[in-house]
């Protein structure tokens, strides 16, 4: 008998085999039995990074652990968490005690395995900034030794890791470790986080404080997926040369942009996509967000393969219109 696989896209799919994992010890063992039969691998969390656009003929490994443990000193704090455990639940942890340096990435989805992965972002901080080793166990060989990779190895970018790419599916991770601060320096120079804490009358702002804000600017315009399937941003923000930024900006001078490099800038995949007419539109149960155009949604019963036909298609116009080529954040399967 087939099982759900778990996606906030919402989209019904199954697998041959569900596998969940509590502990490293229950990931060691299960491991080591694994049989050519249950190929191909399919590693999953919440499922809130990916577009499956069809049944998975494998065995899909939901990792659950869900324990932590801290060492600290007067300024530093080492925090290892199980994969499985919620991304947002870390941030509100380490808030609640002090432990600093996420706080501008509460209330994005997933577990801090996929985290790692994707190397999550947001109002200037990434995952990256304090992501320190990642505990793994090898799904190729299957000895169910458990591996601790650096973070210098794992050539950490924009939304890259070498996890989603030379390493998909080979490492099932068990636990991530952090290096935090005790002391707190707010990052608010980012998105509209400083104009939201001057209408709350807020001039320097508590962890706690930044951490609300950010939740409710989240909230304000994006959708929550138990209630609209979505994946969050479906798209990176691409990085082009200056020189065709320029070209782009004589035509629309209103262009926002970021430096990147001397030589590179990053513009706002929403701006493109809303220029080229996208934003609110749908392509039958598949939508673009009507607040946030990064982000696609299933209105209800959609298929992942009209998902994926309407990120085809602004592909198609933004290509069409500004000569870049827009990249999913989304894995798709």
């Amino acid at each position: 008998m087939k099982s759900k696989i778990n996606n906030t896209f919402g989209i019904d799919v199954s697998c041959r085999r569900y596998i969940r994992l509590c502990s490293t010890q229950e990931a060691q063992e299960t491991v080591r039995s694994l049989a050519d039969d249950d190929n191909p691998l399919l590693v999953v969390g919440k499922g809130s990074n990916l577009l499956f656009t069809q049944d998975f003929d494998g065995t899909v490994i939901h990792p659950a652990m869900d324990r932590w443990g801290v060492c600290a000193n007067e300024s530093r704090v080492l925090l290892a968490c199980g994969s499985g455990m919620e991304w947002d639940s870390v941030v509100e942890l380490c808030v609640r005690n002090g432990w600093h340096g996420i706080e501008n990435l509460s209330g994005i989805p997933g577990d801090i395995g996929s985290a790692a992965v994707q190397n999550i972002g947001a109002y200037g901080a990434e995952i990256k900034d304090v992501l320190r080793s990642v505990n793994v166990i090898d799904l190729q060989t299957r000895t169910g030794e458990v591996i601790t990779i650096p973070a210098t190895d794992i050539n950490y970018g924009y939304r890259y890791s070498r996890f989603k790419d030379e390493w998909r599916g080979r490492y099932l991770i068990v636990s991530v470790s952090l290096e935090l601060s005790t002391t707190y320096v707010p990052l608010t120079e980012y998105g509209n986080i400083r104009k939201t804490l001057n209408d709350r009358g807020i001039e320097s702002p508590t962890a706690m404080q930044m951490r609300e804000t950010i939740l409710d600017i989240r909230n304000e315009k994006l959708p929550d997926p138990k209630v609209t399937g979505n994946a969050g941003s479906f798209f990176m923000n691409p990085v082009v040369s200056r020189e065709k930024y320029l070209g782009i900006k004589k035509a629309f001078p209103d262009v926002p942009h970021y430096d990147v490099a001397d030589d590179n800038v990053k513009i706002p995949a929403a701006w493109l996509i809303e220029r080229c007419g996208w934003k609110g539109r749908s392509m039958g149960r598949a939508a673009v967000h009507e607040r946030q155009s990064l982000v696609l949604v299933n209105k209800g019963g959609a298929a992942g393969r009209e998902i994926l036909g309407l990120c085809h298609a602004i592909q198609a116009d933004v290509a069409k219109r500004f000569d870049i080529s827009l990249r999913p954040e989304v894995i798709i399967i």
